[in-house]
């Protein structure tokens, strides 16, 4: 992997790219393009990223959910600067960008120096290092009820589980980006049952609603049922 600061551009118009690609050649990163949301998530699973850019209309689903994905998992986002990207953009939608935690908001067409301003304030700003989230604590009873009061087998078990949670999360992502609810539901099936046995029985109530609803093909309430598992999940990944 490259030493230079990773910046990724989510835009699926080839040409407009090839522009940005060219306009910030002469900066000292590595430009990564994505031309969805499922090539967006494959490279936020491959390090960490010194600034984000995404369009906000994406072939596979929207920009600024991901974004908003971001902004409210500051494990995943790692420190990176989040850019909007985007055609016609209102005070309205600015307002709910700003809202969001979006550091940058970039109109097209856009100008050699807004894109060049916006990756130069990413380089400038000291990257936080990435966060590390607190050991969940252990349930009451749960060592005792599912591993015969033997603690030590319950710390293995649970680092396991809670280093898995964070392919997991991407998992998840991916799945409801492409409104796969095949994959929802086996992935859901799964955590029900590991959250269960260590313990976290609202996230395990939470996987069994998101399997439920996977299994009765209802694309409408799918992804607010994999958010509110996602919001319980996150906390628990290493």
């Amino acid at each position: 992997m490259s030493a230079l600061p990773r910046v990724l551009l989510v835009e699926d118009d080839a040409s407009i790219r090839r522009f940005v690609a060219m306009a910030l050649e002469e900066l000292p990163i590595e430009l990564v393009e994505a031309g969805s949301l499922a090539e967006a998530e494959a490279v936020l699973a491959g390090g960490p990223l010194r600034l984000v850019i995404s369009d906000l209309m994406l072939p596979d689903g929207s920009g600024m959910a991901l974004l908003q994905a971001l902004a409210a998992d500051p494990v995943r986002r790692q420190g990176a600067r989040l850019a909007a990207f985007s055609a016609g953009i209102s005070a309205e939608r600015r307002a709910q960008l700003e809202a969001l935690g979006v550091d940058d908001v970039i109109s097209k067409p856009a100008s050699l120096a807004a894109l060049e301003g916006c990756v130069q304030r990413a380089l400038d700003a000291a990257p936080p290092p990435p966060p590390q989230p607190a050991p969940p604590p252990v349930p009451a009873d749960v060592v005792a009820r599912h591993f015969g009061g033997d603690r030590a087998l319950y710390e293995a078990f649970s680092d396991a589980c809670y280093g898995q949670f964070t392919l997991d999360l991407r998992q998840g992502d991916s799945a409801e980006a492409a409104a796969d609810l095949p994959a929802l539901r086996r992935l859901a099936h799964s955590l029900k049952s590991v959250l269960q046995t260590l313990g976290h029985d609202d996230a395990s109530v939470a996987a069994a609603a998101l399997e439920a609803l996977a299994a009765e093909g209802d694309r409408a309430r799918a992804p607010a049922a994999w958010a509110r598992l996602r919001s319980l999940l996150a906390p628990l990944a290493r």
